[in-house]
């Protein structure tokens, strides 16, 4: 089994070098590719250096079986057909190709059997905060069909790059030497502050982060679900939250709710409010599954139901949800 990592240098690149250790990945032989300021670094894996190769035009994916791939939607759509030319199967992180007809965007514990037909040789990961939220919804899903979701997510600044924690770091030291902030990666400072702008906006006013949520959740689920999404930038590190309101075709009760999430694949319970226990980003960082509380009916209707949800969104949310579906394939194939 030869696996490549397309985008080696990047955080997303480095999460799939730990998963890949951490998970006993049956890699005999891994390539690194990266752009020309990667090229030439080298990372180790199971002890052994690896040095970055310089991503090209040419025939260096021949044998590969497996690319995971997370360089930006430009490196992929550019690459795509070189990187699948010779028959390796390239599992792309970016948007480029998430809503293609004839690419499959697979969350295992959704839909995994969409991954047994990728004509093209790729198949998508979704969005972060997609992935976490299917895997959630999938849990309900299965004791009633959900008609509706609202969801606000409180996204952090991990899922701008790595660049960016760094930049929500210096702003901090900026603003307690008494300097003003300097702001590349976000919208406008982050430190002290939440940005309700993720992604450029569109023609309705949603952004195109929030109509990632509304399209993908969709194909996804292989559903009619509508999704109204507000995508929020917070001065956290690393792992996303979510605040989500469902509406069911029937009302589900928040024990019924609570023992579906207690079943549900990739999901964790984490839901006594009275003792204070219910995710957050401080402790999720860093772990892989969803983990679910404050588990409640929504006042407002007779047939909703309201939850939170946390979730790594470098892992879960990017390089982990890749791996499972190389895993998944490897066992179902």
């Amino acid at each position: 089994m030869k696996i490549a990592i397309v985008g080696a240098s990047g955080a997303v690149g480095q999460e799939f070098l730990k998963i890949l250790e951490e998970r006993n990945f049956p890699a005999d032989e891994l390539l690194l590719f990266g752009s020309e300021r990667s090229a030439g670094r080298t990372y180790t894996f199971r002890g052994k250096p690896v040095s970055v190769k310089l991503l090209q035009h040419n025939d260096d994916f021949q044998g590969v079986d497996i690319a995971l791939a997370s360089a930006g939607a430009g490196t992929s759509r550019e690459f795509a057909e070189t990187i699948t030319r010779h028959g390796t199967l390239m599992i792309d992180n970016s948007s480029a190709f998430r809503m293609d007809a004839d690419v499959p965007l697979v969350v295992p514990e959704v839909n995994p059997r969409d991954a047994l037909a990728a004509p093209r040789r790729i198949i998508a990961n979704p969005n972060c905060t997609t992935i976490q939220m299917v895997v959630a919804l999938q849990a309900i899903e299965r004791v009633a069909h959900i008609r509706r979701v609202h969801v606000a997510t409180y996204q952090s600044a991990s899922g701008a790059g790595a660049q960016a924690m760094k930049e929500l770091q210096q702003q901090y030291a900026d603003l307690a030497a008494g300097k003003e902030p300097t702001v590349e990666k976000f919208a406008c400072q982050l430190a002290y502050n939440v940005i309700p702008h993720i992604d450029v906006f569109t023609d309705n006013d949603y952004t195109k982060e929030e109509m990632k949520m509304y399209n993908e959740t969709r194909k996804i689920m292989h559903s009619d679900i509508e999704v109204s999404a507000t995508c929020v930038r917070v001065p956290v590190m690393r792992a996303h939250s979510e605040s989500i309101w469902i509406e069911t075709e029937r009302p589900v009760p928040p024990e019924e709710a609570r023992a579906a999430f207690a079943t549900a694949e990739g999901v964790v319970l984490m839901d006594d409010p009275a003792a204070k226990v219910y995710p957050m980003p401080l402790f999720i960082a860093g772990k892989d599954p969803v983990y679910v509380g404050r588990i409640r009916r929504d006042l407002t209707n007779p047939n909703g139901l309201a939850f939170w949800c946390v979730s790594d969104q470098i892992k879960k949310g990017a390089a982990l949800n890749a791996v499972q579906i190389a895993e998944w394939l490897l066992k179902n194939r």
